[in-house]
């Protein structure tokens, strides 16, 4: 995967915090740079953490499976973008609430690690895709999480939930299309 591809990984990875961090924003009387900043660190390091552990334990068990971990890494990245979409495109079952500007590290904790469970899929994937700069990868995938989560606090603060559905369609889509684009090169349909 070249540097463009891990780009587009990490702005797919980041759609979830993006839409939690524009809720923080929604939530929160007035959007401060420490606020955004806060989401910014929790998320964005996540983002990178998952992937990382995702990784080592893919390159464990790739050996084991290297016939068909083209397959896998399509079927992880396929899953987590459709479930994306899925969720992008059901209806709201409750909106932003003041609740939702609470940064406490327990809120935050949770919330990082919620949205970053689908990054540890990602991570195993990326050690199946073979020959994929891990540290370059998750290093893109927390800088675009951080740049986008502290971003996401000012939209919902300024903007409300219009982005929200948008940004879960767009990661869905680019991590279906990563997913694909590994399954065809394995097979050769594409140099």
């Amino acid at each position: 995967m070249g540097i463009g591809e891990l780009l587009l990984l990490g702005v797919g990875l980041s759609m979830d915090a993006f839409a939690v961090s524009v809720c923080k924003g929604l939530g929160m009387k007035r959007a401060t740079v420490s606020a955004g900043l806060s989401c910014g660190l929790w998320f964005g390091g996540f983002q990178a953490l998952m992937p990382l552990i995702g990784f080592f334990l893919g390159s464990i068990f790739a050996e084991a499976i290297e016939s068909v971990d083209h397959w896998v890494a399509f079927l992880l990245l396929g899953l987590i973008g459709f479930n994306m979409l899925k969720e992008a495109l059901m209806p709201e079952e409750c909106e932003c609430s003041q609740s939702d500007g609470d940064l406490s590290v327990k809120t935050m904790f949770i919330m990082a690690v919620a949205t970053s469970i689908d990054a540890l899929a990602v991570g195993i994937s990326l050690a199946m895709a073979g020959n994929v700069p891990i540290f370059t990868a998750v290093t893109l995938i927390g800088l675009c999480t951080f740049i986008l989560s502290v971003a996401g606090v000012g939209v919902g603060s300024v903007f409300g939930s219009r982005f929200e559905q948008k940004a879960q369609l767009a990661g869905g889509v680019i991590l279906i299309l990563l997913g694909l684009k590994i399954l065809l090169e394995h097979l050769e349909v594409l140099p």
